[in-house]
């Protein structure tokens, strides 16, 4: 009998909306790809003591050639497959992507390039009420998190056989982003994102775990690449898991008074976090769980979202830095937040290299670590006076 999984932070619920079994449509239909038969009820496996992967085409590791997809030359960490024939555009829902907004999915569809590299199509708006622009020039980069995030389990979905109320807990999380790529004047132009899926690992003929590393392209141009490692909970092992809270948000949570919007790099004050604590670089998190984006549906816990959104409004409060525009972003997640006990987000702030600074996230709530994050952002150029 497998052990049970650690309690991991980045969790979306289990959608209750069914993925279709229709055959992929042509590029202008909307149905929902197939998936495989329902996966046992094997709990997941700790995040912080990973299975070693069974050696298999899954999880190749050589360096590749130029992308088949896009022609541009491979990342040097980038696993590689090997090609088959591009086959029909799949649509994305918003059911696959785990939201109930169509206005929050912003991968719009995808094709299977091999048994583990796909390539998605996204589109980045102008304006978004959460991820909206951060300034009169760039887009917000914790969009690229978000989108990964998103086409991730879609994959898990439509082409690794997970259930629909498949329980989703994301381990870790690296974004590097050009900021200057990222420019709100491209919103129009589509985002090109190459993916190789590794590490697979199986449930049955569903899915356990797996990671998905991806490339994103606008206009031809780099924009950001990622990667994240996902673990998937049948509902019978996250219920024994989450035993005894899975109720806890029928229990209302009282709502902090929050920072200032533009201490927090935001613009609206419902969109901010974080609330004041008892001495400076140390804030409470901020929970608001009749938030749309951040609570898009009732949750027992607080979602992974709110914590990456947590770490940085506490970097750019921490270093002072409007907006804070991250080049580099990194997290990992211990455990689940509770919706009602104390999380708080400490900080550090580290500015040892010329022009960027790097904020140390830290999340604790009970005596016990939630989540690590590590933030770089360039610093503003000075202008010099002429006078």
């Amino acid at each position: 009998m497998e052990p049970a999984p650690s309690p991991t932070a980045y969790e979306e619920p289990a959608t209750s909306a069914a993925v279709s079994a229709e055959p992929a449509p042509p590029p202008t239909a909307s149905a929902e790809p197939a998936t495989s038969a329902t996966a046992s009820d094997k709990p997941t496996p700790s995040p912080t003591a990973p299975e070693t992967p069974t050696p298999s085409t899954t999880t190749p590791e050589t360096p590749a050639a130029p992308s088949p997809v896009t022609d541009h030359p491979s990342t040097p960490h980038q696993p590689t497959t090997a090609v088959t024939a591009v086959t029909a555009v799949t649509a994305v829902t918003a059911a696959l992507a785990h939201r109930t907004t169509e206005t929050d999915v912003f991968p719009a569809r995808w094709t299977r390039i091999s048994d583990t590299r796909f390539r998605f199509t996204a589109h980045w708006p102008a304006a978004h009420p959460f991820f909206g622009p951060l300034d009169d020039r760039h887009q917000d980069p914790m969009i690229v998190g978000e989108t990964l995030r998103q086409a991730s389990m879609v994959l898990a979905h439509a082409e690794f056989g997970a259930p629909a109320d498949t329980h989703f807990v994301m381990w870790d999380l690296t974004v590097d982003v050009d900021p200057a790529a990222l420019l709100l004047a491209d919103a129009a132009e589509p985002v090109e994102i190459d993916v190789v899926c590794s590490e697979i690992r199986r449930r049955g003929r569903g899915l356990r775990s797996m990671r998905t590393t991806m490339e994103f392209r606008r206009a031809g141009r780099f924009v950001a690449r990622g990667t994240g490692s996902t673990g998937c909970t049948p509902p019978r092992a996250y219920r024994r898991l989450r035993a005894g809270r899975l109720n806890a948000w029928n229990t209302p949570v009282p709502l902090l008074a929050g920072i200032a919007p533009q201490a927090a790099g935001r613009s609206r004050a419902e969109d901010v976090v974080l609330a004041p604590a008892d001495r400076p670089g140390v804030w409470i998190l901020r929970v608001d769980t009749g938030h749309p984006v951040l609570f898009p549906r009732p949750n027992d816990h607080v979602p992974g979202m709110v914590l990456f959104e947590a770490a940085r409004q506490a970097a750019g409060a921490a270093s002072g830095l409007h907006p804070f525009l991250p080049s580099t972003l990194t997290a990992e997640f211990a455990q689940y937040a509770e919706l009602h006990s104390p999380c708080r987000i400490e900080t550090e702030v580290f500015d040892d290299r010329p022009g960027e600074v790097t904020v140390r996230v830290s999340g604790r709530q009970d005596g016990a670590s939630v989540f690590t994050a590590s933030l770089t952002s360039a610093r503003p150029a000075r202008v010099r006076s002429r006078s």
